[in-house]
């Protein structure tokens, strides 16, 4: 098998035909083996039947499989290890993917030593943004699922997006697969699985390449735009990333194992939202206070499991 498609699925039989319909109607070289790996990770509405469905109508190029443990990582090393292609993508179950999506994303893996590629993902507006939120807002990428880095075929220097990558099947072999405590859950919305994986691959300086004829297409839904979806995906990104590297060693001193650097940081924010008055503007300041009280959150969770803090610097949060 030269490549496998990836799709983890979560009680989402609703959306799931939509990009079953899109992935089946991608055009690929002859004599370019491919299959379409669907792990259902643990469901509980019709997602099995959805699948089946497109297994009876493509017998040879839909499979499905179960993954009982809960969390998006879990799901995601099942399907790695049930699959059967020399290049693996992935790619999400709330998105369509444009007819050539598959061949432009796996091309290069397929010809080149590259470890891995990424693509472009493309936000399908329904609806104008609310007042306080701005389209070209910093804010907008991560929760909106966007990823766009020009025109031109060119090396990565950051993550790919986990809804739109491909890797070669030597790196899973070589630096493991996806870390199980990191990547979303029934319960928790942090996140990190995709990038973490990538940041492993580029400190082993592996070659990833963004290529932007790769297109994938995210609806930005209704209950995406809301203050409350937005502020818990800041104060879980913030949570992902201590949670992924620790607490920054050059966050001076601690208490409890958290950086007083950052009660400062909380509380200027907050004070900035209270005094803003354009309501985008205000609205940023209120989602950097919900990212510092992650960092304070997971870091004080890290202290009590752990007892020490790490010894590798993270990000300074969103800019």
């Amino acid at each position: 098998m030269d490549v496998s498609v990836v799709l983890c699925t979560f009680n989402r039989c609703g959306l799931l035909g939509t990009a079953l319909d899109s992935l089946a109607a991608s055009v690929m070289p002859d004599g370019i083996t491919w299959e379409i790996l669907v792990v259902d990770n643990n469901s509980k509405d019709r997602t099995r039947d959805v699948v089946a469905e497109f297994s009876r109508r493509y017998p040879e190029r839909f499979r499905y499989l179960f993954e009982a443990r809960a969390g998006k990582s879990f799901a995601l090393n099942a399907g790695i290890a049930a699959s059967k292609g020399a290049v693996v993508a992935f790619v999400d179950d709330d998105v369509t993917v444009a007819s050539d999506w598959l061949e432009n994303l796996t091309a290069p893996l397929r010809r080149e030593s590259l470890a891995g590629t990424g693509g472009r993902v493309v936000p399908q507006w329904t609806s104008d943004p609310p007042k306080w939120l701005a389209r070209n807002s910093w804010a907008i990428a991560g929760p909106l699922v966007s990823f766009d880095r020009g025109e031109k075929y060119r090396p990565l220097e950051e993550s790919p997006v986990g809804t739109n990558m491909a890797f070669a099947r030597r790196v899973f072999e070589q630096y493991g697969g996806f870390r199980v405590d990191l990547g979303p859950t029934p319960d928790s919305e942090i996140r990190n699985e995709d990038s973490e994986f990538a940041r492993r691959l580029f400190r082993a300086e592996e070659r990833l390449y963004y290529v932007p004829q790769a297109v994938v297409y995210h609806p930005v839904t209704e209950n995406r735009l809301t203050k409350r979806y937005f502020q818990t995906w800041w104060f879980d990104k913030a949570r992902s990333e201590i949670r992924e590297a620790g607490v920054p060693k050059e966050a001076g001193r601690m208490f409890q194992g958290i950086p007083l650097p950052m009660f400062r940081r909380l509380l200027r924010w907050i004070l900035q939202w209270l005094i803003t008055v354009n309501p985008r503007n205000r609205f940023e300041c209120k989602l950097r206070a919900w990212y510092t009280a992650g960092v304070i959150t997971e870091s004080h969770r890290r202290f009590k499991v752990h007892g020490v803090r790490a010894e590798v610097a993270v990000g300074d949060g969103p800019s």
